[in-house]
């Protein structure tokens, strides 16, 4: 039996993702790195929307939650052919392949997100969800409004990231066509030109980390490789924050590994979902629409045993 993971990227944190963790004992590590970082009452903040949605908040917020899944699964899972992260589910993603610990991997979500924030200089920005929208209507809504592709997910889906006003104007547009549009809860253009100065300061926090060869093939978001020298993991983490994610060919990348089973380590169930249009002959699901770390194993393992 194997199994492929997948680590989400924020932007669907909430208070009742994942309650299991709580009082996993596996999770205990992340998790008490996390409310160091937070604060011991999170959750109950996580109601505060724009305490939830800012960067400094997030992106350790979902590391360390994906972090706490995978400590509660421990050795249990099935043997592993691939790991891949969804933006900052790249850091998680690491750990998972062996190349980083938990607390490097959280003291790097918080750099990341200080230079993503920093590298903004003023830009009230984010990113627009887009569905049942083909490739030509995106590039000429991107090149009339001065938007990029931040992360390609589907044949007629993506996410657009540019100035604020310049996302409610092609959300209107793009709707009155017959697409979905979706504000996302992030409040950085993330993998677009406008992070390009956060890329120098990212690239020391990474140089700063402790790393070691990978276990577990890891696949990069924006080449949709594997890549196994930390040098080069290095390299990619840091451009990606400047670069288009290229998730629809990293599920390829996964799928070609022919894992049994896709678990989805970490809050909200967006990657199982795409997983299960891209590629439906394999089944995915996230640890979220579990009741404990059990249930979510037992599942695999029917799944890679079908």
């Amino acid at each position: 039996m194997t199994v492929a993971l997948l680590f989400p990227g924020q932007g669907t944190q909430q208070a009742a993702m994942l309650p299991w963790i709580d009082s996993a004992s596996g999770a205990r590590p992340a998790l008490d790195r996390l409310a160091g970082l937070l604060g011991t009452d999170w959750r109950a903040r996580l109601a505060d929307l724009p305490w939830a949605q800012s960067n400094a908040v997030a992106q350790p917020l979902v590391t360390g939650v994906s972090l706490a899944a995978l400590g509660a699964l421990g050795p249990r899972l099935p043997r592993v052919v691939a790991v891949a992260g969804y933006s900052v589910g790249e850091l998680a993603a690491c750990v998972a392949a062996g190349m980083l610990d938990t607390d490097d991997a959280m003291t790097l979500a918080v750099r990341r997100a200080a230079a993503m924030d920093a590298g903004l200089d003023g830009l009230d920005g984010g990113l627009l969800a887009l569905s049942e929208v083909d490739a030509g209507t995106v590039d000429a809504a991107c090149a009339r409004w001065g938007l990029e592709v931040a992360i390609r997910t589907g044949a007629r889906r993506c996410i657009v990231g540019g100035p604020g006003a310049a996302l409610v104007a092609a959300a209107a547009a793009l709707a009155a066509l017959g697409a979905g549009a979706t504000r996302l809860g992030v409040r950085v253009p993330s993998h677009t030109r406008w992070m390009r100065a956060a890329v120098p300061a990212l690239a020391q926090a990474l140089a700063d980390a402790r790393w070691q060869s990978p276990r577990l093939p890891w696949l990069a978001g924006i080449t949709a490789t594997a890549v196994r020298d930390p040098d080069e993991v290095r390299r990619l983490l840091a451009e990606q924050v400047a670069t288009t994610i290229r998730w629809d060919a990293c599920m390829d990348a996964v799928a070609e590994r022919r894992p049994d089973a896709v678990l989805e380590v970490g809050q909200g169930t967006t990657l199982a979902r795409l997983w299960r249009e891209r590629h439906p002959e394999i089944p995915a699901r996230s640890c979220d629409e579990f009741g404990d770390a059990a249930q979510a194993l037992a599942w695999v393992g029917q799944a890679a045993g079908r």
